[in-house]
């Protein structure tokens, strides 16, 4: 028994032990280490940067002072750093406590955001923007627009003439339309320099080379081309890639919507060389009537790079054949024939454009303080509207009368052409000098277009004394565009920071000849612009911030404006407020506005015969509004970003004739402006290769005119997207294959997003009398439809 015993605690006193050393194991395989680190661009901190550790769901967001906090089990890491841009990758290997910092100076994509240093801002600026990368619109990017790809965006709302986000698309911000909303492609003005418009349908697929997106509202910081009344938009495309790739896309549709595209890199060939490229092709028929779309568009890339130098030679353009859906459909004929009418039938009513562009942007780091950027620019365009016109006057295309059989023919049915060929040159250069406490940029950009309208008759029943190839109008546009500007970043304490931006911008617009309706066209207008612009940002602490701005944009009229005897520019005083919190599992931006307009240029809601809108001059306006817009975490798998915006948008004095009699109506709802605007994106992913999203849209009711009339009321709409994307790996063959599916419109609403409105004076019904009469028509938007794509990375 005493041996039994003595053998049987033996045991037992090996097995305690053994239980130790196994709990000792686990307990120091649980135990957790702490990385704290820093996020720097050379010197200075970087704050809002993203820091991810990869394959998993863990990661931070650096603070104010550049600083961030992880907690990990030991063992070997990829941390993935990133500031809206591709990451760089950072292993470490931890088995104690670790302090690190992370420099993304020598970082490919900080030498590729230089490009567009001069019309961004950074994370702490006193401006109110919103950064989206590529990252975050890949699971959408299935043939739609860069419009409709930035829907979810705060204040923003999108519309689609051919009703599926394919095709001729425009884009709102605050109630702005999109001749005020600035846009740059890598520092270069993309507004059209007369109509002051962005044509996104010149451009299809552009998302797919576009590596991130700034969207500042208000006027925010001064920047290239026309000034922004409502918002500027900045474009980074793709940058240079250190590994070589190929990849395949393809989506098909509703409404035969199918798109294809090829990309590829050679990554960097000798450490310094890297050339690049994207084809696409996109057709869709449109959910209008026989609103089809013919895309194709084309992105080169040739890049130099070394430790202190970026040269770029870009090219990309576009060909775009659209069949005419602009005129929309008024209540009646929705009623009658159904919300896809299309009241034109001709089999070649279209719109046939080609726009090419070819930039060379030079990047050059002199000193650790030193550094420089200059850039080309040209674009090419030239196309046409084709239109079947019936009985229409001879006189009215300076036709002679004929006569045949005895009688005298005066008017004909007849097919034309209306030409629009311009040129674009753009020179832009800016240097910036950086130090421990502050940041300046200086630098300038001058610019000259040359547009040529003329109009063609192909086809007439009665020809009269025309000829081939005979203009029956034509007008020349010469216009310059000149800035130069300075910005002042500067730290002048631990809390307080200043932003100072000041602008010179010169205009000079010149046009003579014909318009398209052959009424003379003769204007020689020179504007000289002051622009400044100053903002405070008080640092509460690591998570709290608030800012204040100021800034005042002068704005020329465009050509429409000029037909219409409009010369005077509009001026904008916008004041804005925010408060940020950016902590680890939430973000939330707040901010108040109040922009007040002098001859606020505003949409009357009529449009032209080629679907251009038509401005008039409210004397004094304002829109007055807040705008909040969060990123939460729940946990590890769900995630919530809800905006909504709350404004309101008034006439204070607005010149209108009513029954025969100008008179100035106050506290009139601006056109094109909801009150209210919310927007979400419920974003559930349970493993790290699949992801589900819920994209949610709420427009509140808005006028298309600014007499608040109630044939001019638009009705609020709720429109939900559901998207899904599931990536694979697999070890050979392909580096990645993705799968994604967009429902737009799950719910099946059916809404309208855009419409004109119009009066006219009845002097002839009543004898005596004068009586306004009004009318609209409308866009009808799809209802629930679909695009599903798959992408195969090599």
């Amino acid at each position: 028994m005493k041996q039994y015993l003595k053998q049987n605690f033996k045991k037992a006193k090996n097995l305690v032990a053994f239980l130790i050393i196994v709990f000792s194991i686990n307990t120091n395989a649980q135990q957790l280490f702490t990385i704290k680190g820093n996020v720097v661009d050379g010197e200075n901190p970087i704050a809002g940067a993203s820091i991810v550790v990869k394959g998993t769901k863990t990661g931070t967001t650096s603070g104010a002072d550049g600083s961030f906090l992880l907690n990990l089990k030991k063992g070997t890491y990829t941390l993935q750093v990133s500031l809206i841009s591709t990451p760089k990758e950072v292993k470490i290997t931890l088995t104690e406590n670790t302090s690190i910092t992370i420099d993304l100076s020598d970082n490919f994509e900080s030498l590729d955001e230089v490009l567009v240093s001069a019309v961004r801002v950074k994370s702490g600026a006193p401006v109110t923007f919103s950064n989206v990368s590529k990252e975050e619109i890949k699971d959408r990017n299935l043939g739609q627009d860069i419009p409709i790809l930035l829907n979810y965006l705060p204040s923003v709302v999108t519309t689609s003439d051919a009703g599926a986000g394919v095709g001729y698309t425009g884009i709102r911000v605050r109630g702005s339309d999109a001749t005020r909303v600035n846009v740059t492609i890598n520092g270069i003005p993309y507004n059209d320099a007369e109509s002051q418009g962005t044509f996104w349908v010149n451009m299809p697929d552009f998302a797919s080379s576009t590596e991130s997106l700034q969207l500042q509202r208000g006027v925010g910081t001064s920047t290239n081309g026309s000034g922004a009344f409502g918002a500027s938009l900045n474009l980074l495309t793709d940058a240079v890639s250190e590994d070589a790739f190929g990849e395949l896309s393809a989506s098909v549709g509703s409404f035969n919507t199918t798109k294809i595209t090829g990309k590829f890199s050679t990554g960097l060939l000798n450490d310094h060389i890297e050339i690049s490229g994207r084809v696409s092709k996109i057709d869709s028929d449109g959910y209008i009537d026989r609103a089809y779309s013919d895309l194709t568009s084309y992105f080169l890339q040739a890049a130099y790079v070394d430790d202190n130098t970026l040269i770029k030679a870009i090219t990309f353009g576009g060909h775009e054949k659209t069949y005419q859906a602009w005129y929309g459909v008024t209540k009646e004929e929705m009623e009658e024939f159904g919300r896809t009418y299309n009241p034109y039938t001709y089999d070649n009513e279209i719109d046939n454009y080609n726009q090419d562009h070819y930039q060379l942007h030079w990047n050059e780091t002199i000193s650790e303080n030193w550094s420089t950027n200059i850039a080309f620019n040209y674009t090419k365009g030239k196309g046409y509207f084709e239109q079947f016109k019936d009985g229409e006057d001879f006189a009215d295309y300076n036709l002679d009368p004929i006569v045949i059989g005895g009688e005298t023919i005066d008017e004909t049915d007849l097919i034309r052409r209306r030409w629009l060929d311009n040129d674009f040159y753009v020179f832009n250069a800016n240097a910036t000098y950086t130090n421990t406490n502050y940041n300046v940029i200086f630098g300038g950009s001058f610019s000259n277009y040359t547009g040529d309208h003329f109009g063609e008759i192909i086809w007439a029943e009665y020809a009269s004394n025309s000829e081939i190839r005979d203009r029956y109008y034509e007008s020349e546009t010469q216009k310059t565009d000149s800035n130069i500007f300075a910005k002042l970043d500067y730290k002048f304490s631990e809390a307080w920071s200043l932003f100072v931006d000041v602008q010179g911008r010169f205009v000079s617009f010149e046009t003579n000849g014909l318009t398209s309706d052959r009424t003379p066209i003769n204007v020689d207008e020179n504007y000289s612009f002051f622009n400044p612009k100053a903002g405070i940002t008080y640092q509460i602490n690591d998570y709290n911030s608030l800012y204040f701005s100021y800034a005042k944009a002068n704005r020329e009229p465009n050509r429409n404006d000029f037909e219409n005897g409009i010369s005077s520019p509009e001026k904008l005083n916008d004041f804005e407020l925010g408060w940020r919190i950016n902590k680890e599992t939430f973000k939330i931006n707040t901010n108040a506005y109040y922009m007040l307009y002098k001859d606020q240029l505003v949409l009357t809601g009529a449009i032209d015969d080629v679907g251009s809108p038509i401005r008039a001059t409210s004397d004094k306006s304002y829109r007055l509004g807040l705008e909040i817009d969060a990123a939460v975490k729940i946990s590890n798998k769900f995630s919530v970003m809800p905006n909504v915006a709350i404004s309101s948008n008034k006439n204070i004095d607005f010149p209108a004739y009513i029954d025969g009699e100008e008179v100035i109506l106050e506290s009139t709802n601006i056109a094109f402006s909801p009150n209210f605007i919310a927007g979400n994106n419920l974003a559930y992913q349970p493993t790290s290769n699949l992801k589900l999203s819920l994209l949610s849209k709420f427009v509140g009711e808005q006028y298309m005119g600014n007499i608040d009339t109630n044939n001019s009321k638009l009705d609020s709409y709720f429109v939900n997207d559901f998207n899904v994307s599931y990536e694979i790996t697999p070890n050979k063959i392909a580096k990645s294959i993705r799968f994604d599916l967009l429902v737009n419109n799950i719910f099946n609403a059916e809404y309208i997003s855009n419409g004109y409105y119009y009066t006219y004076d009845d002097d002839w019904s009543v004898p005596g009398e004068v009586t306004t009469i009004d009318g609209a028509g409308y866009y009808p938007q799809a209802t629930i439809n679909f695009l599903l794509g798959a992408t195969v990375r090599f």
